[in-house]
């Protein structure tokens, strides 16, 4: 029993390989179709648009002119005022401020003198521009002003040149002098700027102008 069993498994496996072989070889027998080729893409159709009609060429229709109307035609008819308070307001210019006013000047000044060691004391009247000699100095007056009424406070100024020249000794030539002073005098600051000299000192009292010189009577 167990041989014939044996010999039945051995048969089976003979028949099945041998179907297998042959089912293999008829697959490889078999004529294969080529793979078909995918369809092109269909084009689409053509889409007819319509031609538009083109207007025919003509004369073009003249254009109407406006009617002027009877506002416009008064509106251009009438002359623009001229403005006169506008342009005389622009014409007219700032006013200018008010000129200082001029000083007096007067033709002679007033001086007082003073000597340091002996005390003595000497008014004189220098007129302007003539030297005049007090001891040993010389006074020359080159002007003499009174201060303007607009002025802050009222004074009398004079520009005085003093020189020292002392008096020539008899026989001796006179030794040559120097300026010891120039500027202004104040009649009423004399401090201000003074005569600075060990010996004498010297100010300003006052400006006046020379009284006319009467005529000669006749005979």
């Amino acid at each position: 029993m167990t041989v014939r069993r044996s010999l039945a498994g051995v048969t089976a496996l003979v028949v099945a390989g041998s179907l297998a072989g042959g089912g293999a070889w008829a697959l490889q027998n078999t004529p294969q179709q080529p793979p078909t080729a995918p369809a092109p893409p269909t084009a689409p159709a053509p889409i007819v648009v319509p031609q538009q009609s083109r207007p025919s060429p003509g004369p073009r229709p003249a254009a109407q002119a406006p009617t002027p109307t009877t506002a416009a035609s008064s509106a251009a008819n009438e002359t623009p005022a001229p403005a006169a308070s506008t342009a005389k307001s622009a014409a007219t210019t700032p006013d200018k401020p008010a000129e200082p006013l001029k000083r007096a000047r007067s033709s002679v000044a007033i001086l007082q003198a003073l000597d340091k060691v002996t005390t003595e004391t000497m008014r004189f009247e220098a007129p302007v521009g003539q030297p005049i000699r007090y001891k040993t100095l010389i006074f020359t007056v080159r002007a003499c002003e009174t201060t303007a009424p607009d002025e802050d406070a009222p004074d009398s100024v004079a520009y005085v040149t003093v020189d020292t020249q002392p008096k020539a000794l008899p026989g001796r030539v006179a030794p040559a002098g120097r300026q010891i002073y120039k500027g202004w005098m104040y009649a009423n600051s004399p401090g201000l700027n003074p005569l600075e000299h060990p010996v004498y000192d010297a100010w300003l009292i006052a400006c006046k102008t020379s009284a006319p010189v009467a005529p000669a009577a006749s005979r």
